[in-house]
């Protein structure tokens, strides 16, 4: 018989059922074999077992657990190595190589619209990459459109293009114009409109940057205007655009000149006169 283990009442139901089990067999931790004991002494041993909880035999042979090892060494688990994840990709770095090997704006563009990585463009409506001659002496920089730049696919339009358009008529340039003397070349920092025209966020900046460095250098201006906060960031490298405007700086190797958003002057109209002045220094700048 073997160990007899668990919980038991002691009554003699029990008692009779452990004794007929274990006939025959050895009363494990006694070491007692029943075969040598009277039928009175074997049930009052086995009675004592039931008092002590014991409910059922497991087991054919009796177990010496003095004898067991005292630990039982189990073979060590085969360890498997989950596959390494595949490295995220660097957004800047692919819209460098993108942008890299784009030999023209029509290129360019095409790489503007595949590139993935920027969430902006999946809630546009349009790709807004640029308005104006390619092969003019000023480009000016906006930040990211808005809604009806978003619609119409053109960068500086509504009231704010259109003050822009009569600021450039003020010192004899246009968007309209195929003249290189008179033309202006216009696009934004970021070519998608970011929800509810909010400003665009740093991290979407830095990814598009690539694509605005080639996109100078193809169309390669004498000067760069940059209008507002976002784009002097992105050119200059510093923000605080009223304590900036009016002064050169140089960015993409070309001088750069920056000004206030034309949407920052029709909510300031304060501000047109100083706006005059920026105009009027790009216009000797080009005349040298």
């Amino acid at each position: 018989m073997g160990l007899l283990i668990g919980k038991g009442s002691g009554s003699g139901k029990h008692c009779s059922a452990l004794v007929q089990a274990g006939a025959g067999g050895y009363l494990c931790r006694m070491g007692i074999d029943v075969a040598d004991l009277d039928w009175e002494t074997a049930t009052a041993m086995l009675a004592w077992q039931v008092d002590l909880g014991a409910t059922e035999v497991i087991g054919d042979e009796p177990l010496n657990r003095y004898d067991l090892p005292a630990a039982v060494v189990r073979p060590a688990s085969p360890v498997v190595s989950a596959p390494a994840a595949p490295a995220a990709p660097d957004p800047v770095a692919e819209a460098a190589a993108m942008a890299a090997a784009s030999p023209d704006l029509a290129a360019l563009r095409a790489a503007v619209d595949a590139f993935p990585h920027c969430e902006l463009r999946r809630g546009a409506r349009n790709t807004v990459f640029s308005d104006g001659h390619a092969g003019a002496r000023i480009m000016v920089i906006g930040e990211a459109p808005g809604r009806e730049e978003d619609q119409a696919g053109r960068p500086f339009i509504g009231r704010a293009g259109a003050l822009l358009d009569r600021m450039l008529a003020a010192i004899g340039l246009s968007r309209d114009t195929p003249d290189p003397a008179r033309a202006v070349y216009i696009t934004n920092v970021l070519p998608w409109r970011p929800p509810q025209n909010r400003d665009p966020l740093p991290q979407e900046v830095e990814m598009m940057l690539p694509f605005l460095t080639r996109h100078v250098e193809l169309v390669a201006p004498d000067i760069l205007v940059v209008m507002g906060n976002t784009s002097a960031k992105a050119v200059l490298g510093q923000t605080g655009i009223t304590r900036l405007r009016g002064t050169w700086g140089q960015g993409f190797g070309l001088p750069v000149m920056p000004m206030c958003h034309p949407a920052y002057l029709l909510r300031n109209p304060a501000a047109k006169r100083e706006a005059w002045a920026d105009l009027l220094d790009i216009q000797a700048r080009l005349s040298q």
